[in-house]
């Protein structure tokens, strides 16, 4: 794997394992990794990041059980094929969709900071 980086924020309150799950999750289904791209192995991944081995392999088998990749002994760890991209969201829609959530939100109380914590908190759980 050439180009982007994972990186390990040792201060937040995320797993390791989840970070490295979600940058590459990140990576993978914007593209930025091409289909059939080699991955580092478990032990050298861990080894860049200053990880336990078990770390990163517990990312990879949830990265492979979501199948964005596909692990085979002698041929690596890859990128796997992803069906085509999805067509753009409606804009109009997605207005909408936004501006229920903040009425609703404010409704409960919440203010703007709290309002892009959850949604923040909620694209950290996306897969």
């Amino acid at each position: 794997m050439s180009g982007p980086v994972i990186r390990i924020d040792t201060s937040s309150h995320v797993p390791p394992y989840e970070q490295i799950r979600a940058q590459l999750a990140a990576l993978i289904t914007a593209r930025r990794l091409p289909e059939r791209e080699r991955l580092p192995t478990v032990r050298q991944l861990a080894a860049d990041l200053g990880l336990a081995p078990g770390t990163v392999a517990r990312a990879y088998r949830e990265l492979e059980a979501a199948s964005l990749i596909v692990s085979r002994r002698g041929a690596g760890t890859r990128v796997a094929s992803l069906p085509s991209p999805a067509p753009a969201p409606d804009t109009a829609a997605l207005a909408d969709l936004a501006w229920r959530f903040v009425t609703e939100a404010a409704e409960l109380g919440a203010d703007g900071q709290a309002m892009l914590g959850a949604v923040r908190e909620a694209l950290n759980r996306m897969p």
